[in-house]
């Protein structure tokens, strides 16, 4: 009788085991109805209905040129931590450059170009020795009126290297006479630029085949003005607190030698890490200064002198 039981016991758990398992085989599963979705939605950032750089019509009617804005426009407005930076400092750099591009007549879109050279980094040197916020080769500053030697390097000069640039760019639309080109020829070199025109016989950037670096070069600046001036519009929502300040500064005239600038930086209130972030052409803990030359080197008032 005991063991009938037992039996009878055994057979009702494995078959109430069999059901269970059963029925859970069959139900949903009750955590997939509560996983969250994706953080963000992906979607195609919108393309401007019309759209001009330096006061030239974007031609994008033209299916070409219509997708390689895209391609730029989603490349930037999906690597946000970038983009994010570069819109944060965009004003305190601004700032500097727009009084320059208009008061030497060069297109105030032009500011866009010093975005797609540096990023904002008065300090950038290339692989090919291009350096500063406008990627100077040493030979092509010099000849424009910059003073490049192993003491002083002006291409990390953001207001003189502007200046360069201005003259460097109006040399270049007296050559092409448009400024979309004038843009790609930054890029490419007039040498490179002029070889392609010959050889395909088109003189404009949006007519020529070029290389892939120069042929993305005009879109991305394009992009980077189109987000400049709707940030909202493609996601980016800051304050005014969220930019980075513009630093107030003072100008102190030096005319002869400094024989050691971390002593010179104490004498200010500074230390020798703030004064090269302020003047990155100063490439030596020195300054010889053997032809009397007279340098303005910037001081940050208040706060911004110390940590």
């Amino acid at each position: 009788m005991m063991r009938r039981k037992i039996t009878l016991l055994y057979v009702v758990f494995i078959v109430g085991f069999v059901f269970t398992m059963l029925s859970f085989m069959n139900s949903e599963d009750p955590v997939d109805e509560k996983k969250p979705g994706f953080a963000q939605d992906i979607v195609p950032p919108p393309i401007p209905k019309r759209l001009f750089f330096a006061g030239e019509e974007v031609p994008l009617w033209n299916f070409d040129v219509k997708e390689s804005l895209d391609r730029e426009l989603m490349v930037n407005v999906y690597f946000h931590s970038q983009t994010l930076r570069y819109i944060k400092l965009a004003p305190r750099f601004f700032e500097i450059i727009e009084p320059i591009l208009k008061r030497d007549s060069i297109p105030d879109d032009f500011k866009y170009l010093a975005i797609a050279e540096s990023g904002f980094d008065l300090k950038a040197i290339s692989p090919a020795g291009a350096a500063g916020i406008w990627q100077f080769m040493k030979g092509t500053a010099r000849e424009n009126g910059l003073e490049v030697n192993s003491v002083v390097d002006e291409r990390y000069h953001i207001e003189k290297a502007t200046k360069a640039a201005c003259k460097y760019l109006h040399e270049s639309f007296a050559k092409y006479g448009d400024w979309t080109t004038v843009a790609a020829s930054y890029n490419a070199g007039r040498n490179g630029i002029g070889r392609q025109v010959e050889r395909q016989k088109e003189t404009h950037y949006y007519n020529l085949l070029l290389n892939e670096e120069t042929n993305r070069y005009v879109y991305r600046i394009l992009a980077y003005k189109v987000v400049f001036e709707s940030p909202e519009l493609y996601g980016f929502h800051l304050s005014k607190k969220d930019y980075y300040p513009t630093i107030p500064v003072r100008i102190v005239e030096v005319d002869s030698a400094v024989t050691n600038f971390a002593d010179f930086a104490k004498t200010y209130d500074l230390n020798y890490k703030i004064l090269k972030l302020f003047n990155p052409w100063l490439r030596e803990t020195y300054l010889n200064n053997d032809s009397a030359k007279t340098y303005e080197i910037k001081i940050p008032k208040g706060k911004y002198r110390s940590y």
